[in-house]
């Protein structure tokens, strides 16, 4: 391992891993398992996973997850089976399947995907909802959007409306919303991209907290005054997580909220940088069973 300081760009395995270990976690390599979310509005758990069990794929039921599973053995691709092609379930990684679970209550409601591509929370939202209320899904990529179409229609996803947009012109909706969902763009982690510690230095980190910034305060102007904002990433990196609901903290008039979800507290004391006492409320999932990630829930102070 080696830690590169190039023009002033810190990169390199050893100062990520550095960086992990001060927050309290000693690196390992990860091996994630193939893992999947039953639509429930398409079929019942139990019917699934005895239709799975008759093709030949042996499930391994997700502890922390309701409708999760992790594939433990299958003969052929997951994302060629009739049941999925149905609309039965959709391929989600684990840790990517927290978020939508935060809300207290989604039937009904008014609710923004602002980073919505390629749609596996939007459909799980639509799951959650039984197809009621309205979900308006935003995505800035013309192809990605292609894919959350395809993956509305499949899973048969009614209540949904697609829009080609930034989402930090969110205002331009002129709505407000009982509900928003962040699963913003980032850095990612190695747990998910083998050459991650190649391709990433600290200033892509800095760049992506620097626009999270700019959705959240965009966003956050469309929330209604009891409504709940859930924040989201696939980082490891505080600059995007942590430090930027400190902010958000600081700035937008945002607090956060108690969840009750599979990780563990995230730390208030960043490099020796003090936080709000109420990050603590939010989650950070090291890699291990799952990929890293990390969660929090925001409401109007």
């Amino acid at each position: 391992m080696r830690t590169c300081l190039i023009y002033g760009i810190m990169s390199g395995k050893e100062f990520f891993v550095n960086r992990y270990e001060k927050l309290g976690w000693k690196f390992k390599d990860i091996e994630l398992k193939q893992a999947i979310r039953i639509n429930n509005m398409n079929i019942a758990e139990e019917e699934f996973v005895k239709r799975m069990q008759a093709s030949g794929i042996e499930l391994e039921k997700i502890p922390f997850l309701k409708g999760g599973y992790w594939i433990y053995k299958s003969k052929f691709s997951v994302g060629a089976t009739p049941e999925y092609l149905l609309g039965l379930y959709s391929i989600q990684e684990a840790a990517a399947q927290i978020p939508a679970t935060l809300f207290t209550d989604l039937k009904n409601k008014m609710v923004l995907d602002a980073c919505a591509a390629p749609g596996g929370k939007t459909v799980q939202l639509a799951d959650m909802m039984r197809n009621t209320g309205v979900i308006v899904a935003l995505d800035v990529d013309k192809r990605r959007l292609t894919a959350l179409s395809n993956h509305l229609e499949r899973c048969k996803v009614h209540n949904t409306v697609v829009y080609k947009m930034d989402s930090r012109q969110a205002s331009k909706l002129n709505m407000k919303f009982d509900r928003i969902l962040l699963d913003m763009p980032c850095s990612g982690n190695f747990a998910a991209d083998k050459e991650w510690f190649r391709r990433r230095t600290i200033k892509d980190v800095e760049r992506n907290a620097k626009r999270q910034r700019e959705i959240l305060a965009e966003t956050a102007k469309l929330l209604k005054n009891n409504g709940e904002l859930v924040y989201a990433t696939c980082s490891l990196e505080p600059e995007e997580n942590e430090l930027n609901i400190n902010w958000a903290i600081e700035t937008l008039n945002l607090q956060t909220e108690k969840i009750n979800c599979y990780g563990e507290e995230a730390p208030t004391n960043i490099f020796d940088k003090q936080l709000d006492n109420s990050i603590r409320n939010c989650k950070r999932i090291w890699p291990g069973q799952t990929q890293g990630f990390f969660v929090c829930k925001l409401k109007k102070a």
